[in-house]
């Protein structure tokens, strides 16, 4: 589940779906080639891969997901715990590929032992008590998050704003600094919460 981000899907090939669940309730999209899915902060949210799925995943507010804004579905006794969320959670950069395959199988199984237990779960109190220890988790990091938002996305929307202005007021000077960019993976092959993923990260 996400704290701040929306995130979309733009399904490329294969077949499968997206489980959310909210407070509305449990749902169940289809995903096939063509579809765009996508959902906001809250949501809770589990792939899965009925053949070959293949997504472009989108993210808003520049790289706030890779810098920690997901949180697991983890059984309550590792929420309530910093060091055993952190331990259960983070996947070793430099281990070999067969540990951090191992370690993300292991991560997978402890968030689906939990998501399982807030499907089941009758009423809100679950789902609100997730909520708020999601919170307490990443408490730590919101300073850092809103300087990223504020260089990334808040500066993006400012320079928006700008640009109307100065269309409004006849100018279009900044026409002239038009730009063309384009971005390679930044990791290939990492181990992602939702499978094996290339990352591009975008400025806004």
């Amino acid at each position: 589940m996400h704290l701040t981000c929306s995130e979309a899907y733009v399904v490329t090939g294969g077949r499968g779906a997206v489980q959310t669940l909210t407070t509305s309730g449990y749902e169940e999209t289809p995903l096939e080639p063509g579809t765009v899915a996508w959902f906001t902060p809250g949501t809770i949210h589990r792939l899965v891969n009925e053949d070959d799925l293949r997504i472009t995943v989108l993210m808003q507010n520049s790289g706030l997901p890779e810098a920690g804004d997901a949180v697991l579905t983890l059984p309550p006794r590792y929420l309530a715990d910093p060091a055993a969320y952190a331990a259960a959670t983070v996947i070793p950069a430099d281990a070999p590929e067969e540990e951090r395959e191992r370690v993300a199988r292991a991560r997978r199984d402890l968030a689906l032992e939990g998501y399982r237990a807030l499907r089941a779960a009758e009423g809100p109190e679950a789902l609100a008590a997730f909520h708020e220890a999601a919170a307490a988790l990443v408490r730590p990091r919101l300073a850092a998050w809103r300087a990223r938002w504020q260089q990334g996305a808040e500066a993006a929307a400012s320079a928006t704003g700008e640009q109307l202005d100065r269309l409004a007021a006849g100018d279009v000077s900044h026409l002239a600094e038009a730009t063309v960019r384009a971005e390679q993976p930044s990791t290939q092959g990492k181990f992602g919460m939702c499978g094996r993923l290339d990352v591009y990260e975008g400025t806004s």
